[in-house]
């Protein structure tokens, strides 16, 4: 499964403000349950919720990837969020938090689901990625941006 698979335009909001981590998350399931992905919208609020209170999920280089895995959703989905002011995310490398890619997977999809925290991981990773998807002002180039990479990649 690629993250082009996982990604819809109404799941990528772009150059949005937010001054807590909670409500960035919160409008990410938001756009999630419009989009009909999640049946359930408590239910994947909780599981991503939970996860991030066992350890922070900002990654560092102003990149965070909260993840969550639930039963009450249409299959494996994600969301993608650029910052237009920095969040502060508890992130690993104490730096504020400018993108945020969100997973969330069936609770039977182990190795999927770990499989595109990897994936996502690698390419949040490349400084020039981060910029080019930083800089997209419509969904539709984020989710071109991510697919010419993972072409990259193979």
């Amino acid at each position: 499964m690629k993250i082009t698979d996982i990604l819809q335009p109404s799941a990528i909001l772009l150059n949005t403000t937010f001054t807590k981590k909670e409500d960035a998350l919160d409008a990410m399931i938001d756009a999630l349950v419009s989009g009909g992905h999640i049946t359930k919208a408590d239910e994947a609020r909780k599981a991503v919720f939970d996860r991030e209170k066992i350890m922070s999920t900002g990654i560092g280089k102003g990149f965070a990837l909260p993840h969550g895995k639930t039963n009450h959703i249409t299959e494996t989905v994600g969301a993608f969020m650029t910052l237009s002011e920095p969040l502060d995310f508890q992130a690993l490398d104490q730096q504020p938090v400018t993108i945020i890619f969100m997973l969330i997977g069936r609770e039977n999809t182990v190795g999927t689901h770990l499989r595109l925290l990897s994936r996502i991981s690698r390419l949040m990773n490349k400084d020039s990625f981060r910029d080019s998807v930083s800089a997209a002002q419509t969904p539709e180039q984020v989710i071109a941006l991510f697919a010419a990479e993972e072409e990259e990649m193979g």
